[in-house]
């Protein structure tokens, strides 16, 4: 029977695994803390360019936290009507119309809710539409950097 190589996971004792285990969860949250401060600190310069009041830092906090999270799940349907829609369509300007439809619309619905859900942000119509498409220019644009 060939014995377990001392480089791998396996052939580790059990300090080696939890050493590894708590090292790769530490690198996931920090990730992802690094993405929300992102997320955080882009919302409140776009608040702060458009004059919106916000009662505290706290409130912030949770309104930009509430919007990452309902984000990602209205997303994940967003993203299948999309490339459902545009199976069959070639031209580059009709599929960037589409697509920043389809963003937009998607990012004002989850700033709408979130926004409705609080009361400590007020955010109007028009500041929703702006915050909602400059959203979806800088989501298209890293995405554009991808592929």
């Amino acid at each position: 029977m060939p014995e377990p190589n001392k480089d791998s996971f396996h052939g580790r004792n059990r300090d080696g695994k939890m050493a590894t285990i708590f090292g790769i969860t530490f690198f996931i949250l920090l990730v992802i803390c690094f993405v929300l401060g992102l997320y955080f600190f882009g919302i409140v310069g776009v608040f702060e360019l458009l004059g919106v009041q916000y009662k505290s830092i706290w409130s912030l906090f949770i309104f930009v936290f509430s919007f990452f999270i309902l984000g990602i799940f209205v997303e994940l349907f967003t993203k299948v009507f999309y490339e459902l829609s545009t199976r069959n369509i070639n031209g580059i300007a009709t599929l960037f119309f589409i697509r920043i439809s389809f963003e937009s619309a998607s990012n004002w619905l989850v700033l709408f809710m979130v926004d409705e859900f609080m009361s400590s942000i007020i955010l109007s119509l028009r500041i929703e539409i702006i915050i909602a498409l400059l959203i979806a220019l800088v989501e298209i644009a890293i995405d554009d950097t991808k592929e």
